[in-house]
């Protein structure tokens, strides 16, 4: 199984990306595999502007035919974006997972957490494990 993984992006092991923006903030979505595991994406609960979130904490939810996910902050920060199409258009989720279907901006309190997140192979490398 070979999945869809950016190398410029980082990784969580609950299937979250982060890219850097290189402005202070990252943008967050979820993995191409995830999406691909989920099915069609029919509904998404995205944070509030200006929540503060820790690392790991359930933040937002999608929602499939299949089931619904949690989606977990991938670092601790304020959320300081969210996607306003998916409101309307959760598919574009499963179109697009590592563009224009991104879930949330956020302001990491500490830029060098993201030195603890995977880098594309050790992704790939988990969910060859996880299989």
């Amino acid at each position: 199984m070979t999945t869809n993984t950016p190398e410029d992006l980082k990784y969580t092991k609950e299937h979250e990306w982060v890219r850097d923006n290189g402005d202070g903030t990252v943008t967050v979505g979820i993995t191409d595999h995830a999406q691909d595991e989920l099915g069609d994406l029919v509904f998404v609960e995205l944070p509030e502007v200006g929540h503060r979130v820790t690392g790991g904490e359930a933040c937002a939810v999608v929602e499939s035919v299949k089931a619904a996910s949690d989606i977990y902050s991938p670092l601790a920060g304020e959320v300081t974006e969210v996607n306003p199409v998916l409101g309307d258009a959760p598919e574009t989720i499963n179109d697009d997972s590592y563009g224009a279907g991104w879930l949330f901006k956020l302001r990491p309190s500490d830029a060098s957490q993201l030195d603890g997140l995977l880098d594309a192979a050790a992704y790939q490398k988990f969910v060859a494990e996880e299989a």
